[in-house]
């Protein structure tokens, strides 16, 4: 009998589980544009309170939740301030300043996801004609393309408030926010303290099939909800969808320390692996980002001969390669991945190339 496929592509790939499923197939809904969906009003009022906000609103995806924040945070020709590796800045097609003629300022990102705030205080325009005018700063927590390192409760405070020391709003990518607090044994709404707003996912590790929620106070989200519209963000019968949402938060979030676990033994396996790059040490989260030190293998090579034993995930590029645990991942899976990734690099290049690329 054939294995099943241990997909480590990302923890995007995350399928409803049976609570979902039920709760969608009985989910009071109405017509959202109009406030009138009640399981849609919940999840945002769950979500507000879970992070310690006013308000939410409910949007389809992450990358929708971090352009109309921007946008209701900034004016045509005004500045966002953000990291060089952030996802805003690489993966999210410079919608801002496509959309909305926000300028993007980026400064350099640290290995551990954070940016320098003598960088920040740097790249924050005086009061110039000659310059656009700086609103906002931006970071990402956890840090996607750092390895899902979990910025700290104590960066997180030092950043908002030197954000408001200078005038300007902060905002949080908190795609995997979820995964920061629970990495951290913080609640949520610590992390976000001194957030002006931040995008929450509920399809990444928490497993709702679609959905993110952006949190802030009541005029910032009325801003917000407007710029949902704008974007053709405005939903009709969502509830449901929000009502997978509500299971997410309410039931999936603790269990986020069995994928970091799982990604703790993925990288302590590959430590061990000749060819292969990396320090333990640094995977907290779900997120294990690797270098491939071989000449005779490339990194397409190892996902596509990985492939052929059942196991998927993708170069990010460069000698770098990710892989992301998830609710489906159990332990037994990990040690066939390391057995696999064995295997593979003992073939060497034998295998057969294939493009491959993955951002979320």
């Amino acid at each position: 009998m054939t294995s099943p496929t241990i997909d480590l592509r990302s923890d995007t790939v995350t399928r409803p589980t049976p609570a979902m499923l039920d709760a969608m197939a009985k989910a009071p809904v109405g017509d959202d544009v109009y406030g009138e969906d009640p399981t849609v009003n919940r999840l945002e009022g769950l979500a507000a309170e879970m992070l310690g906000k006013e308000a939410a609103v409910f949007v389809p995806s992450g990358t929708m939740g971090n352009l109309i924040s921007v946008l209701a945070h900034c004016g045509r020709g005004d500045e966002v301030i953000l990291g060089d590796l952030a996802h805003i800045y690489l993966y999210e097609q410079g919608g801002s300043a496509a959309l909305g003629g926000v300028h993007p300022r980026s400064v350099p990102t640290q290995p551990d996801g954070t940016l320098r705030f003598d960088d920040i205080e740097n790249a924050i325009r005086g009061d110039n004609e000659h310059f656009p005018i700086s609103r906002l700063l931006a970071v990402e927590n956890t840090h996607n393309r750092c390895g899902g390192r979990a910025l700290p409760v104590e960066y997180m405070d030092a950043a908002g408030q030197l954000a408001h020391k200078h005038g300007l709003k902060f905002h949080v990518d908190g795609a995997r926010l979820w995964n920061a607090a629970v990495a951290l044994n913080v609640s949520p709404d610590r992390l976000a303290k001194e957030a002006d707003s931040l995008s929450l996912c509920l399809s990444k590790g928490l497993a709702a099939p679609v959905g993110s929620v952006v949190v802030g106070d009541k005029e910032f989200i009325r801003k917000a909800r407007r710029m949902r519209k704008a974007v053709g963000g405005g939903m009709r019968q969502a509830g449901v969808i929000a009502a997978a949402g509500i299971v997410a938060m309410t039931e999936m979030v603790e269990r986020l320390a069995d994928d970091h676990a799982n990604a703790r033994r993925l990288a302590e396996g590959l430590n061990r692996l000749d060819g292969i790059s990396i320090d333990p040490e640094t995977v907290q989260t779900d997120i294990v980002i690797f270098d491939l030190d071989r000449e005779d293998i490339t990194p397409a090579n190892l996902s596509a001969g990985l492939r052929g034993h059942g196991v998927l995930l993708n170069p990010i590029g460069g000698k770098r390669l990710r892989a992301v645990t998830n609710y489906h991942i159990s332990e037994a899976d990990i040690d066939r991945t390391i057995q696999a990734f064995g295997a593979v690099l003992e073939a060497g290049a034998q295998v057969t190339d294939k493009k491959v690329f993955t951002y979320g």
